[in-house]
């Protein structure tokens, strides 16, 4: 059940995450782009996050602090742009979840927090592990619940490649001075010619 609780969580505040965080932006942020009824929408699904941690023997007055975390990202997600922005920040399910894990570490003793971080990266890596003894090996399962983070890593830097080069190629086209990247010799490798900046 704390499984299922952490799925939500994800689902709800951090589906997409800052590579190596647990920042992101998850259906929360995205239904509160709609005024008044997406945030209503929001704290409803929300609700969702309290009676599982009810069900998994939480008591109502450890949960107050995220119930009125919820309110809040209620109230300020009426406000337009700022309520969207503030909602990434504002996280009542995930803030459930840590109650709730809090709570086993207390009651149960429960310290391993993996399932519950990468709840379907863990999920479907126990399945291989079932199968397969490759996947037991810790380096392989380290990387194999970071893909996502992995990957968002190289998308950021991919991004901030082409930024970089296409800002390079821009200067390079005002200014007629190559910064280093090669793209006027490229340009007239494949018989094209950039014109001359006129000054």
């Amino acid at each position: 059940m704390e499984r299922s609780l952490a799925k939500f969580a994800n689902m709800m505040d951090s589906v997409v995450r800052v590579p190596f965080t647990k920042q992101g932006v998850g259906a929360d942020a995205a239904l509160s782009t709609l005024p008044i009824a997406g945030d209503v929408a929001g704290l409803v699904l929300t609700g969702y996050a309290f009676l599982l941690g009810r069900k998994m023997g939480v008591p109502a007055r450890k949960l107050t602090p995220a119930v009125r975390l919820a309110i809040i990202d209620l109230l300020v997600g009426v406000v337009p742009v700022a309520g969207t922005v503030m909602d990434i920040f504002i996280r009542p399910s995930r803030k459930t979840l840590e109650i709730v894990r809090e709570h086993l570490q207390a009651e149960y003793g429960i310290a391993d927090t993996l399932h519950v971080d990468r709840p379907f990266m863990h999920q479907s890596l126990q399945k291989k592990q079932q199968r397969s003894g490759f996947w037991r090996n810790p380096v392989v399962a380290w990387i194999y619940l970071h893909i996502p983070d992995i990957l968002g890593f190289l998308f950021l830097l991919l991004i901030a490649a082409a930024l970089w080069a296409g800002i390079s190629w821009f200067i390079g086209l005002l200014t007629g001075i190559d910064l280093g990247l090669g793209l006027n010799s490229a340009v007239n490798s494949i018989g094209l010619s950039l014109p001359p900046y006129p000054y």
